[in-house]
């Protein structure tokens, strides 16, 4: 069974999703793939997990860099895997370009080079928004792009980690 839950944050409602024990999906309501790990059967339901998601965002949304993970259990090929393992090691206030995770993916399966269209790709469809940070992730040019959620919502979150904007160019906005 899928459970689901909501949450009211200062850029929009975020709808979560759990399989009971662990975090399965988060997004922003009408995000491009939204409900992605969503089966036809769902029900509302108050689940440990989402209370400890929800004290995660409220303090990320405080301002504050959390220092807990609610349990994830993230549902994807095993090439998206390895590409959101790299974004949640992307820390707090910073950020990575989809080039610096192409050349991560590329030395870590012994390759010379990987696409980074390949990896924008896994990293757009992060069916867990926010606490796996895809909006950390930034164009090699130094363009805000690539946000599911919104280059608008990018460039806010970007902001409330205090992330210096004036470097990028906003693509959208």
């Amino acid at each position: 069974m899928v459970y689901v839950c909501s949450y009211q944050s200062p850029f929009g409602k975020l709808t979560a999703a759990s399989n009971g024990m662990a975090l399965t999906g988060l997004w922003f309501e009408g995000q491009k793939y939204f409900g992605s790990t969503l089966s036809e059967a769902y029900e509302e339901r108050q689940l440990p997990v989402f209370a400890k998601m929800k004290d995660w965002l409220d303090l990320y949304f405080y301002g504050q860099n959390p220092d807990f993970m609610p349990p994830l259990a993230l549902c994807g090929s095993d090439f998206r895997k390895s590409v959101w393992k790299i974004i949640r090691q992307i820390p707090y206030g910073q950020t990575m370009t989809y080039g610096q995770i192409a050349k991560e993916m590329a030395r870590q399966m012994g390759v010379a080079q990987m696409s980074a269209q390949a990896v924008g790709s896994a990293v757009g469809r992060n069916p867990i928004s926010i606490i796996v940070p895809c909006h950390r992730v930034v164009g090699s040019n130094g363009s805000l792009t690539g946000y599911a959620g919104g280059v608008e919502r990018k460039a806010a979150l970007l902001a409330l980690e205090q992330v210096d904007l004036g470097r990028f160019q906003a693509e959208g906005i």
